[in-house]
């Protein structure tokens, strides 16, 4: 898949307990975003599409090390994929294993109209904290922000502030880091102080409620382009709106 043209999307939940049927929630939900979307194939050793007639059994039986293996579309001219795996204790806030879950779409024009509602379907099936879609591109961008170097700091690109590691962000519900649409959990988004009606109006703006009463933010119209310099304003704002992001409010 050309990295310039796929949609990225992650979200952050509390690990899986046993046969957690939060895997079901979360790739049904993809499909329910989606119209036309049927995630029934899974991936042999060669990387070539097996065909799932019990996908649902099946994920909760390939339950594995609190994640699950990639399903996909079948589709090797149009892939779409998701798996979960889990994030150990030793690299998550307050020591807290957590659940991610990973997707990957074409951004085509049929997704991009769809992605605010495939990252919620992802993220309420999967009960996450927060999340985020983002086109590879920026994501790759976003990512240096955390990475560290073989010096030890993150390298930021672009002017983008530097963020503390996972590990080292005081509670699960605060975002590591933003993205073009952002789901936040109504806890997440009180760990934030969002909204605040007289600070928020740019984001409200393109922001909505959720079912469980978490919020979509989106923060630019068109997918994320960080080459683009309104789009790279409109994420340097957002970084200096919510300092508690990465865990830059704490010292």
């Amino acid at each position: 898949m050309n990295a310039q043209n796929s949609l990225d999307i992650i979200v952050y939940a509390p690990a899986l307990m046993g046969k957690d049927r939060r895997t079901i929630d979360s790739v049904q939900g993809m499909e329910k975003a989606l119209p036309g979307l049927r995630l029934e194939w899974r991936l042999s050793e060669g990387g070539r599409p097996l065909a799932l007639p019990q996908r649902d059994a099946w994920l909760i039986e390939s339950i594995e090390d609190g994640g699950f293996p990639i399903v996909c579309n079948g589709d090797e001219n149009y892939p779409v994929t998701v798996m979960g795996r889990e994030r150990s204790g030793f690299f998550s806030p307050a020591g807290q294993a957590q659940f991610e879950v990973h997707a990957e779409l074409p951004l085509d024009a049929a997704v991009s109209a769809a992605a605010a509602d495939v990252l919620e379907a992802v993220a309420e099936g999967a009960r996450a904290f927060w999340g985020r879609a983002t086109p590879d591109g920026a994501a790759v961008d976003i990512a240096y922000q955390t990475a560290p170097t073989r010096g030890g700091p993150p390298s930021p690109r672009r002017g983008l502030p530097a963020l503390k590691l996972f590990e080292h962000i005081r509670s699960p519900e605060i975002p590591y880091y933003l993205g073009w649409l952002n789901y936040w959990s109504d806890a997440s988004a009180r760990a934030i102080g969002f909204p605040d009606p007289a600070r928020d109006t740019e984001w409200l703006s393109r922001a909505r409620r959720t079912a469980t009463g978490g919020w979509i933010v989106q923060l630019t119209e068109a997918p994320l382009d960080l080459d683009d310099p309104a789009h790279l304003a409109a994420l340097e704002r957002a970084y200096e709106r919510f300092p508690e992001i990465g865990g830059r409010g704490v010292p």
